[in-house]
């Protein structure tokens, strides 16, 4: 693929429509953390069913990706991405109209086509930048995350504003995204992949061949860290209102403010993640990502303990918690390691697939995606269950340990195999040679 003839302006056009777009489809696809807990409330439901409820869009969000992102490597973004966020914003408005539990995730099935613009967004931005730019230009485009801080923060008020009715919120976001794919029509072009294939009459590669790197077990393992770094934050982005709300008792606008106090690091940080990435390599990014985000989830694992202990006059009763204020900034750290680690996996796709971004990404997308999916399910099953509220980071904490292990262990095989002399033992200096360095 050649940029060459790509100018900085219509690199900066590009990218700065397809964030702005990812920016809101996301807040579209995240909408459920706070219209969700109406919904709970008027329905009556438990915390499983309210996990299922927020976790569905999550899942067609995820699927999504491979198909919108195949379609992007064959057709071109830009047709792709319109269509995507027209859809999108027309099954936003229809769920408005649905009254019954099972209608609702019927709906919430449509809303969640706005995750796939993710897949969509990597294969349309990558093709405009080199390799060697590549990892901070999807960094920035990865910042479109943010659109989760920007649900948890604003969506409470706007239900203020709609005198509680969630419903007037899902018609604003619907109408809102509509309007963005309009605008993202009109001022980007067809991306230079595109229309080099066209200038050439080169035909694009059928669904199989797109899907060819996918034998490859190293993708897998791209997918595993996303299923962490990407699926982690969004389960959590969406799980942490219900959190504060039932574990320390705050009201929803309060809840709101301090989830979207995690996602925004968990977003605009993302640039950051991929300029690193493209500076001191992916490799070494993941590590720092990895062994800060186990040390996280392991405190905020520490459950609320009842104490009693004899006194002078009786029994004294107390209990031992995490404040808040520590809570909540240990969520701010997590969520930015989790923001550099979301941009230091996407560096490694287009260098290594450079030709299937759309499929591979796609892959890694839905995995990460799935994450986002299945994670508050366990979150409230879990809940109903033991009733302890710092499971979900217990479980965090065992899926990151995996993951760093899993990393560790890969690289070290492909340095040996890059370097058969590793292979070898290695033998300790004799203790006459040590004392002789000494003396």
């Amino acid at each position: 693929m050649n940029v060459g003839n790509v100018t900085g302006g219509e690199q900066k056009q590009a990218l700065t429509a397809s964030t702005l777009a990812f920016t809101v489809c996301f807040a579209v696809w995240t909408i459920f953390s706070i219209i969700g807990l109406k919904i709970k409330t008027d329905l009556g439901l438990n915390d499983t069913q309210f996990g299922i409820l927020v976790a569905t869009p999550i899942l067609t969000g995820s699927l999504s990706r491979i198909f919108l992102g195949v379609w992007a490597d064959q057709y071109g973004g830009r047709i792709i991405y319109t269509f995507q966020m027209v859809i999108t914003a027309l099954a936003a408005f229809l769920l408005t109209k649905v009254s019954t539990y099972p209608m609702f995730l019927v709906a919430a099935l449509g809303v969640g086509l706005a995750g796939g613009s993710f897949a969509v967004g990597i294969a349309y931005v990558s093709t405009w930048y080199s390799a060697n730019r590549q990892g901070t230009a999807l960094g920035i485009f990865g910042m479109g995350n943010v659109g989760a801080a920007i649900t948890n923060f604003g969506a409470p008020f706007l239900l203020v504003v709609m005198d509680g009715k969630w419903q007037g919120v899902a018609q604003v976001y619907s109408i809102i995204l509509l309007i963005t794919a309009i605008l993202f029509f009109v001022f980007t072009k067809d991306d230079p992949a595109l229309r080099e294939r066209r200038e050439k009459g080169i035909k694009h590669a059928s669904f199989m061949e797109q899907m060819e790197p996918l034998k490859n077990l190293q993708v897998w393992r791209f997918s595993l860290y996303y299923f962490f770094v990407f699926g982690g934050f969004v389960a959590l982005a969406l799980w942490l209102p219900r959190y504060y709300v039932g574990a320390y008792g705050l009201d929803i606008q309060t809840a709101g403010m301090l989830a979207a106090a995690y996602a925004l690091p968990g977003s605009i940080f993302r640039a950051l993640g991929g300029w690193l990435s493209d500076k001191i390599g992916a490799r070494r990014v993941m590590y720092w990502t990895f062994s800060v985000a186990v040390a996280c989830t392991f405190i905020l694992s520490y459950p609320a303990t009842d104490y009693t202990v004899a006194g002078i006059e009786g029994p004294i009763n107390f209990n031992i918690t995490l404040p808040l204020w520590f809570f909540v900034s240990v969520t701010i750290v997590l969520g930015f390691f989790m923001s550099l680690g979301k941009a230091a996996v996407y560096k490694h796709i287009p260098v290594y697939y450079p030709g299937h971004v759309g499929s591979v990404g796609g892959v890694v997308g839905l995995i990460g995606g799935l994450g986002g999916f299945f994670l508050p399910i366990a979150f409230g099953v879990m809940n109903d269950l033991i009733g302890v509220w710092t499971s979900c980071f217990m479980l965090l904490t065992l899926l990151i340990g995996i993951a760093l292990v899993w990393m560790h262990f890969s690289i070290v095989r492909m340095d040996r195999k890059d370097m058969p002399e590793l292979k070898g033992p290695r033998y300790l200096p004799e203790l006459d040679t040590i004392k002789n360095e000494q003396s």
